[in-house]
């Protein structure tokens, strides 16, 4: 006979849906039982939360105390420790191996206890993606992608025949092989459902999806209305091996978004402004929630963007709540009808949905700004909340120079304070006798002599121009943006200056089909944003190597060099050793600083360059419009292209296909010289029955940190040089 599900608070109700009949929990049952005062003044993140500790509670480690103490959430009143339940764990190659280790030496244990090895799964499935060991080695020309994934293979085969054995071995657990696309923009496109309709002991079942990563950007799927962050190695363990996570009721600071960006801001421009503004007002352990009209005035990968930067500004989650344009969305990425439909029905039913007439629920603290008053800007030279107008680059990075400039080198005298350009500029619209972009020559400038010829390198020069990241890969308006910016580019007759090492590395494949169908694609290629991969690459810090007369001068001469990329974090050493300026930006605008070659340059007034009749080009003459990039994406961008990719997600490629797998499947093979992949102590002579667990005493604080100190500052990202400690 089947078991009846705990329901304590009589909420459990069955609706039909077009995939079957359905159950889920009715948290507007606890509004008309009194058991809250009113649903509609909850945040949407915590009405999420609440549906999850009444889905769960009777059940184990879910108590009806908790489902009140969540339904009482008030502006006044968070903090309590309540356990949430994810139903999913989304990992990446760096962080989710250990976990597999574990599984693995959890296999070796049972075993050793006569049980049956294959009995260890995850409980909640788990989904692990490789993006985080491809480097940016090849770049510049047609087969660099080819190239950076075999080299990726060399120099990860253990690590990745160890993933591939997992992906055969458990259940409910998958990989995505390399070269497929970045953790989060796969989730995005692809893994995460919004609402899920699972069977339970023979219930059919629909709730909120919900999940930890062991990724902090896990965050960008807030945009799609779920929640989900990152956490650490152990809790995302836990939470695969079904136990819940504990957290403290968090405070939720609304952020009221109204009216629309401006021609010539992009969403990246609006995702540093917030960045600055909630760095300011501080949201350090608190949900972000964003609400106002304002959202409907943002597609659902501009809400992304928004989402995925939550580490950045400080916050645990930046939730937006479902609305029509998640629905959208999720047709646009050619999700089954029923499934929308579901999320449709689902989402309306537990209070989950937003219009423009949503009540505005109670926040902690609340904020609002107005998108048209966001500006084309970047962030940098090394935090993502020190945003700078573009207008104000040149003279910003002058102000900078000072403190960036390596030990051991000075500058020269007054070579610190801002220069005044004392050409004539274009203002107005009016065009007037100019310089062009070199003018103003650096403070510190050396000849660097190539094969390809000699140029002048110095303080402010762009060596790294990427674009990269699913921070902004993942939305089709910026990636059209720059490839519209580059055709005009080259259609002028401008190219990237000689020095700077270009890299287009998009969150998944599906960029590159949707680039290849506009036409765009040859024109971003002609620039040298070839696709070097499908993984984080110079976001995380492996940008390869500067070619190596460029990498003499600037270790020779203390040289202050950039990058601009259109990652999500510039921290010291975090995208490259030796580029100490590091700014943030859309990927229009790495184009465009790819093409002046330089940061210390005023673009609404200096041209980029000159077209082959010698007359200045502007960037505002090479722009492309709102209009002309909506309709390039719309033209462009079929749902069938993620339905082609999707379906194959899991297969890999020939490296992939040939790497070994042990004869006994349900068990790894352990090397046991390795020096990186070991079986872990862990199970060593386990025993059936647990010992008691036993206080620690006398522990000490290893590290105690201030403010802005970062994973990076403790040990780069990126590539750590051999003449410095690791």
């Amino acid at each position: 006979m089947q078991e009846k599900r705990p329901d304590p608070f009589g909420a459990l109700t069955t609706t039909d849906l077009p995939e079957g009949p359905t159950s889920f929990y009715r948290i507007e049952k606890l509004e008309e039982e009194a058991v809250i005062s009113s649903l509609d003044r909850l945040p949407f993140s915590i009405r999420i939360l609440l549906e999850n500790a009444l889905r769960h509670a009777g059940g184990g480690y879910v108590s009806e105390d908790h489902v009140l103490a969540v339904g009482e959430w008030s502006p006044e009143k968070s903090g309590t420790d309540v356990p949430f339940m994810p139903t999913r764990v989304v990992l990446q190659d760096f962080t989710g191996v250990p976990a597999v280790v574990d599984l693995a030496a959890m296999r070796d244990g049972l075993k050793a206890l006569g049980g049956d090895p294959q009995r260890i799964n995850p409980v909640v499935p788990a989904d692990l993606v490789i993006d985080h060991s491809v480097q940016v080695d090849h770049f510049g020309f047609a087969d660099a992608f080819r190239l950076n994934v075999e080299r990726e293979f060399e120099r990860n085969r253990e690590r990745y025949t160890l993933l591939r054995w997992a992906a055969e071995a458990f259940t409910n657990f998958s990989v995505v092989p390399p070269g497929t696309g970045i953790v989060h923009q796969v989730n995005l496109e692809y893994l995460a459902s919004v609402v899920h309709r699972r069977e339970h002991d023979g219930t059919w079942l629909a709730y909120p999806d919900t999940v930890v990563g062991t990724d902090s950007h896990t965050t960008m799927i807030n945009g799609l209305g779920v929640v989900g962050w990152g956490v650490g190695g152990i809790e995302a363990e836990a939470v695969v091996l079904g136990q819940p996570y504990y957290m403290l009721l968090p405070e939720v600071v609304g952020v009221k978004l109204i009216g629309t960006l401006p021609e010539g801001a992009t969403a990246t421009d609006l995702v540093l402004r917030v960045t600055e503004i909630l760095r300011e007002h501080g949201v350090v352990g608190s949900f972000v929630e964003y609400y106002g009209a304002g959202l409907s005035n943002l597609s659902l990968p501009d809400k992304a963007t928004l989402a995925n930067m939550s580490p950045e500004y400080g916050a645990t989650i930046g939730f937006f709540p479902v609305d029509q344009s998640t629905l959208n969305y999720l047709r646009g990425t050619g999700r089954s009808e029923e499934m929308v439909q579901r999320i449709d029905r689902i989402s309306k039913e537990l209070g989950l949905f937003r219009t423009d007439e949503t009540p505005d629920p109670s926040y902690t603290s609340d904020l609002a700004l107005d998108l048209s008053t966001v500006e084309p800007s970047l962030a940098g030279p090394r935090r993502p909340q020190d945003r700078i107008r573009m207008e104000d680059m040149r003279a910003q990075f002058k102000r900078d120079l000072t403190g960036l400039v390596p030990a051991g080198f000075t500058l020269p005298d007054g070579a610190s304070e801002p220069e005044q350009w004392e050409g004539e500029s274009r203002i107005g619209g009016q065009e007037q006798t100019t310089a062009v972009a070199e003018i103003g020559a650096p403070s510190r400038a050396f000849m660097v002599e190539t094969d390809e010829g000699d140029y002048e390198i110095g303080d402010g020069t762009v060596v790294i121009a990427s674009i990269t990241s699913c921070t902004n890969t993942s939305n089709p308006s910026v990636m059209v943006g720059a490839g519209l910016l580059a055709k005009r580019a080259v259609e002028r007759g401008l190219d990237i200056k000689p020095w700077v090492k270009t890299a287009m590395a998009p969150g998944s494949g599906v960029v590159t089909d949707y680039l290849s169908e506009s036409g765009l694609l040859p024109y971003l290629e002609a620039l040298r944003f070839h696709v070097v991969g499908y993984g984080c690459m110079t976001c995380i810090g492996n940008s390869g190597p500067l070619p190596e007369k460029i990498q003499e001068a600037v270790e020779q001469e203390g040289l202050v060099v950039a990058s601009v990329l259109s990652g999500n974090r510039n921290f010291e050493a975090r995208i490259h050793p030796l580029v100490r300026a590091n700014y943030l930006a859309s990927p229009v605008l790495v184009v465009a600083y790819a093409l002046a070659g330089r940061v210390d340059i005023d673009l609404y007034n200096e041209p980029l360059g000159r077209d082959q009749e010698g007359r200045p080009v502007f960037l505002a003459d090479i722009w492309p419009s709102q209009e002309e990039v909506r309709d390039t994406v719309a033209n462009a961008l079929k749902p069938e292209m993620f339905t082609k990719r999707y379906s194959s997600v899991t297969t890999g490629d020939e490296n992939w296909q040939a790497l070994p797998l042990p004869e006994e499947g349900a068990l790894y093979e352990w090397d046991e010289v390795s020096t990186y992949i070991c079986r872990p102590p862990f199970f060593d002579d386990m025993k059936l029955e647990v010992p008691p667990g036993n206080d620690i005493q006398g522990a000490r604080v290893l590290a105690l940190l201030g403010h802005s100190v970062t994973t990076d500052h403790i040990s780069p990202a990126g590539a750590i040089p051999k003449s410095e400690p690791a």
